[in-house]
């Protein structure tokens, strides 16, 4: 198995894009998502080579380390070791048995399910947590959404820390965590919104209330 993970730490997720919102790159998403009180923050940067990559990886790693946030690097996993960042994010057609090997024990290991079947077998090669796509988005335009059954069966299948992505905002957020979820992944709602810090502090509300944990920090 991989590390002991608090899965209050995966509880409000933002993942980076640069592609979305023009002028509004990396660094900037992650630094508006550390203001806003991100719990995690996933480094996903497909159009960048390692050579690129590294550099970023580290200077949002050294930043997320100092505000004790979480940072995950998707899909590279040598860059996520080589950057000091926390750990990696993998699919399904990613080799998870070895990512892990190649993070250690000490990383952290996130690996996208769609079922209970794939669920429990993340958890023998030694995931942390498993995220599933919950409802259809323009981001993520391969993933199939498995909606708020799809969170409970994935839930219900390994004790697991279960973060669900897709489609998710203030508004439904509640409904993911109460479908059985630890936390929420986004990516449009912080990185498109008008005031991405205050999009990430709404995201927060909602999901510490919907977690019982409003007021606790």
């Amino acid at each position: 198995m991989g590390t002991r993970l608090d899965p209050h730490r995966l509880r409000v997720y933002v993942v980076t894009s640069a592609t979305l919102v023009p002028g509004l790159g990396h660094r900037e998403i992650a630094a508006a998502a550390i203001e806003g009180g991100a719990t995690a923050i996933q480094l996903r940067a497909p159009e960048l080579d390692d050579d690129a990559l590294l550099p970023l990886a580290r200077e949002i790693a050294a930043a997320c380390r100092d505000r004790g946030i979480l940072c995950i690097v998707n899909d590279r996993v040598e860059v996520a070791v080589s950057a000091g960042a926390d750990g990696a994010h993998v699919g399904q057609g990613d080799a998870p048995e070895a990512a892990r090997a190649s993070l250690g024990p000490d990383r952290v290991l996130g690996i996208s399910v769609r079922d209970a079947d794939q669920a429990r077998a993340a958890a023998a090669t030694g995931a942390d947590y498993v995220g599933v796509t919950v409802w259809s988005t323009a981001t993520k335009p391969d993933a199939e959404a498995e909606g708020l059954d799809g969170i409970s069966a994935v839930a219900g299948a390994t004790p697991l820390p279960v973060v669900g992505i897709g489609g998710i905002d203030p508004t439904n957020a509640p409904a993911v965590i109460e479908a059985g979820a630890t936390g929420v992944a986004v990516i449009s709602a912080v990185v498109a919104a008008s005031e991405p810090v205050a999009a990430t502090r709404a995201l927060r509300d909602a999901v510490d209330r919907a977690l019982g944990l409003a007021g606790t920090g």
